[in-house]
């Protein structure tokens, strides 16, 4: 576990202790916030790994404290939360999370995603023997896991599961992948429906769009969604 941090946002004490004493059974560093007012100052303090985070919190909520965590990186978010309408899901991975979780839930299963997601940034650079990815105006740094468009001074600023699904398709860009083939690439831990996918392709898109490069991932009616034909 090489000591990683997990940053605990949660308002319920009892929860979050629960949720600490697990991870700590598992060799993390936990540490807990108990309103979104704080949480922000402890992210920039204690820089953690991971982010455990409440929806409904004192103060701030969660999707302003998630969209504060994106605009200063990727560090991986899950969201744990009694809000368990579909809209809200959506909302959330479009904000930039990483997964969801609904209370209530096994503790267990919270530990197992946080292993699995930390797993995939720690090792998804090490996919096969390629360090770097290239298709048209796009460079893929797999030991960084960093992503820029060619000419543009800063990287994409990119998800880990956003990051993750571009290079799946770049190792392949010709093939069309079906949206389970993703959600097993990208969010293997995850009960998401299919739905989800979609959601995550739009994000990148558009991220991708802002930066001029247009029309991809290209949607492959019946099928899911590939990059293109190299350009």
């Amino acid at each position: 576990m090489a000591n990683e941090r997990i940053l605990i946002v949660e308002d319920d004490s009892q929860i979050a202790e629960v949720l600490a004493a697990y991870l700590q059974r598992d060799g993390y560093l936990t540490s807990i916030c108990r309103d979104g007012g704080e949480a922000m100052q402890m992210f920039r303090q204690w820089q953690p790994d991971l982010v455990l985070l409440d929806y409904m919190l004192p103060q701030v909520n969660g999707n302003e404290i998630l969209g504060a965590i994106r605009r200063a990186g990727d560090v991986p978010v899950i969201m744990v939360t009694a809000v368990d309408g579909e809209v809200e899901k959506l909302g959330a991975l479009r904000y930039g999370a990483d997964d969801y979780v609904v209370k209530p839930f096994n503790p267990k299963e919270v530990v197992a995603r946080v292993q699995v997601i930390l797993k995939r940034v720690r090792n998804g650079s090490q996919q096969g023997s390629q360090t770097h990815l290239a298709w048209g105006p796009l460079e893929l740094d797999l030991d960084a896991v960093m992503a820029r468009v060619a000419d543009k001074s800063e990287p994409l600023d990119l998800t880990i599961t956003e990051f993750k699904l571009l290079a799946t398709l770049m190792r392949n860009p010709r093939k069309a992948f079906s949206r389970l083939e993703l959600l097993e690439a990208c969010l293997p831990e995850s009960d998401a429906l299919e739905r989800v996918v979609d959601t995550h392709v739009h994000n990148l898109r558009r991220k991708l769009e802002e930066q001029g490069v247009q029309g991809t991932p290209t949607a492959v009616r019946g099928v899911g969604y590939r990059l293109g034909d190299s350009r």
